[in-house]
């Protein structure tokens, strides 16, 4: 897959996540929060939880779950982002949660996966 598709897959992904989110309930604070280190995808909140939300996509499962793509490495990455970010934007934030948002292409579709407090 091209860069450009991988790209385009992503955006895909992190608009259906964000979708979805909000049709949970969520409240979608901010999005594509980027920082020189990394990028956070989504920020949400709901009942008093502030949720950083990892987006993943693939094509397929083929090659395992998108989820599997999110190492000790990114979680580490996204757990420094969001110090980073609290510290700027939410310096009171009470409870905060890590989730990945897993979007897998299935049958012309994509299906949702919501890992909450995924690492």
């Amino acid at each position: 897959m091209r860069a450009m598709e991988r790209r385009e897959l992503g955006q895909i992904g992190e608009s259906l996540a964000a979708t979805y989110l909000a049709g949970c309930g969520w409240d979608i604070v901010d999005r594509n929060v980027r920082y020189r280190e990394g990028e956070i995808d989504i920020v949400a909140a709901r009942g008093g939880i502030l949720a950083f939300v990892e987006v993943k996509t693939r094509r397929s499962v083929a090659f395992g779950s998108p989820a599997e793509a999110v190492t000790w490495r990114k979680q580490r990455r996204i757990r420094s982002l969001a110090s980073r970010y609290l510290a700027e934007h939410h310096p009171r934030a009470h409870a905060i949660r890590f989730d990945v948002v897993d979007i897998a292409r299935d049958r012309g579709g994509f299906v949702v996966t919501h890992l909450e407090g995924a690492f």
